[in-house]
């Protein structure tokens, strides 16, 4: 079985090690963690796959900035053959606490740009996402200077942990499919 891991964030150096880059964070922890060939640069995404347990992963970031990803997504579900019950995106979440994971099979983009235009690119909210939390601990009016800044020192200390935890859901969403993974991710 094969799945499309659409990994959310924005190209360049500038955007590198940002809150709003915490997907391409969980795609290069597991491209790094399973050995995987280096990212190469195709159609609106770098890519590069990983095998685990008989299932194959793409792992997608997309070149389209994140405003732009539904172009990603629907060039991949196509060229790779998927359905978008085969695809998983994954991605920042400012209403979730730092770290904190929920994953959903379907829904609103909850105000999240990159998934708003991958609702209207596949003319369907119909398709798994897995929000990575990065808290809300900004002043009024600097929402955009807070999701293009680093975590901080504290949150870098856990990173790597919550990374891995994010992988993890990733691996379980093609093994155990939605709705058994939501019940494992999705606790209190």
């Amino acid at each position: 079985m094969k799945f499309l891991v659409l990994c959310l964030g924005n190209i360049g150096p500038e955007y590198a090690d940002t809150r709003h880059n915490v997907g391409f964070m969980v795609g290069d922890y597991l491209a790094r963690k399973y050995d995987a060939a280096p990212w190469a640069l195709g159609r609106h995404a770098f890519t590069t796959e990983i095998k685990h347990k008989g299932h194959t992963y793409v792992l997608a970031k997309p070149t389209t900035y994140m405003n732009l990803s539904g172009k990603a997504a629907a060039h991949w579900l196509s060229t790779l053959k998927l359905t978008k019950e085969q695809m998983l995106v994954v991605t920042d979440d400012l209403a979730l606490p730092f770290g904190k994971l929920r994953l959903k099979a379907k829904g609103s983009a909850g105000g999240q740009n990159g998934l708003k235009h991958i609702q209207e690119t596949l003319g369907s909210d119909e398709y798994a996402r897995l929000r990575f939390g990065i808290d809300s601990s900004f002043s009024k009016g600097r929402q955009v200077d807070y999701v293009l800044s680093p975590f901080s020192a504290d949150e870098n200390i856990e990173l790597e942990a919550r990374l891995e935890k994010a992988a993890e859901a990733v691996l379980a969403f093609g093994a155990l499919g939605v709705e058994r993974t939501m019940n494992v991710v999705n606790v209190k």
